[in-house]
């Protein structure tokens, strides 16, 4: 994609647009820029949103899109350039009923918007129901930026409640302070648990008595990090999933869980708010070491059901009352969670093999009820 730069220079960049399943509706998965998005993590992610979907049972499919490219090191101006570009050059695969982009990594509502004006006017219509995730003025939704946090809670709570243990008091570590771990920190800290430990691409930071969660965001709005914040002790990268606590949250990239970390890790639950954030080897670990954990198709499904009811009020011309919306992710997603936990307990398996087996079964149910064409 050659984009026109601010200083007149032309630069080409390279993304990616992947439909890994649409049998059970429209594409559905978010667009993330990452200087290391490539093929293969944007099919893995598009393959994983056919599963996320279906385990939250959403009239969805599974896709994902990413471009590489630094934006922390472009102007608003080539990012709007970038974006629509992009938009335009996957455009034959975009629409309400074919595949619906949401933020990801990086990007967000604005984005959106220039997604939805880019195809809107290619076609001549404003196409509100092209992507979720947009801001409030085209036709967004107030729930959808916390609905992945939101979501996280809720299976924190079901799965505190299955294991028999207790919110209140308990310790929580959170690895990632971003779009969805500032927000969890917060939901987390008002259910009554203590956030021992926050860590970001800058640092960590430990209090074993509780973090002050506003004051801890106050620093990072000011300093960009949780580094160097007072109310807490420094901790190495390395030490964060070691920390002794009953609940860890990985909320930011892929494969921050390894062999060595899942040997170390100190909790007794993990809830999986970033996408693939466990490797093979280390879920392997965790499973031998009786560590429960609730896989990411299942805990952070809360961002794809609140963009399943933003598309369905666009689609629909009218938006629903206040609270409608909370009420049906609290449904979907506690639903959901018990779905998988029955399957788990049914086939004798962990979460991760049970969601697996939830998402998969009806992926083959519509496929096979479809028949094949022609």
């Amino acid at each position: 994609m050659p984009v026109r730069m601010d200083n007149g220079d032309v630069e080409v960049f390279t993304g990616w647009r992947v439909h890994h399943d649409t049998t059970r509706g429209p594409g559905k998965g978010g667009i993330r820029f990452h200087p290391h998005v490539d093929e293969r993590e944007v099919t893995a992610l598009a393959a994983a949103m056919t599963f996320k979907t279906a385990v939250l049972d959403l009239p969805f499919g599974g896709a994902k899109g990413g471009v590489r490219c630094d934006p922390t090191r472009m102007s608003i101006g080539e990012l709007e350039r970038l974006t629509r570009r992009y938009t335009w050059e996957i455009m034959p695969l975009l629409g309400p009923d074919r595949d619906v982009p949401a933020p990801d990594v990086n990007t967000d509502g604005r984005v959106m918007a220039w997604v939805m004006d880019t195809m809107s006017m290619v076609h001549g219509e404003a196409i509100s129901a092209s992507v979720t995730g947009k801001p409030l003025s085209i036709g967004g939704t107030a729930e959808h930026a916390g609905g992945t946090a939101a979501g996280v809670v809720m299976c924190v709570r079901e799965a505190f409640a299955a294991l028999g243990l207790t919110i209140a008091g308990s310790r929580v570590v959170i690895q990632g302070f971003g779009k969805v771990g500032a927000p969890l920190a917060f939901l987390l800290h008002s259910a009554g648990m203590r956030v021992v430990a926050v860590a970001d691409v800058a640092g960590v930071v430990m209090n074993s008595g509780g973090l002050d969660i506003p004051a801890l965001s106050t620093h990072v709005h000011e300093t960009g990090s949780v580094a160097g914040f007072a109310g807490g002790e420094p901790v190495p990268h390395d030490d964060v999933f070691a920390v002794p606590c009953e609940l860890a949250v990985p909320a930011a990239l892929a494969g921050v869980i390894d062999e060595a970390a899942a040997t170390r890790c100190a909790a007794k639950l993990i809830v999986e708010a970033a996408n693939g954030p466990t490797t093979v080897a280390a879920d392997a670990i965790l499973d031998e070491r009786g560590i429960v954990v609730v896989p990411d198709i299942l805990a952070n499904a809360g961002g794809v059901t609140s963009s399943y009811f933003e598309w369905a009020q666009n689609r629909q011309g009218i938006a629903w009352p206040d609270g409608v919306a909370a009420d049906r992710l609290h449904t979907t997603m506690t639903d959901a969670f018990t779905t998988v936990w029955v399957s788990a307990q049914t086939h004798e398996v962990s979460l991760r093999r049970a969601a697996y087996i939830v998402g998969l079964t009806r992926v083959a149910e519509a496929i096979t009820v479809r028949g094949l064409f022609p």
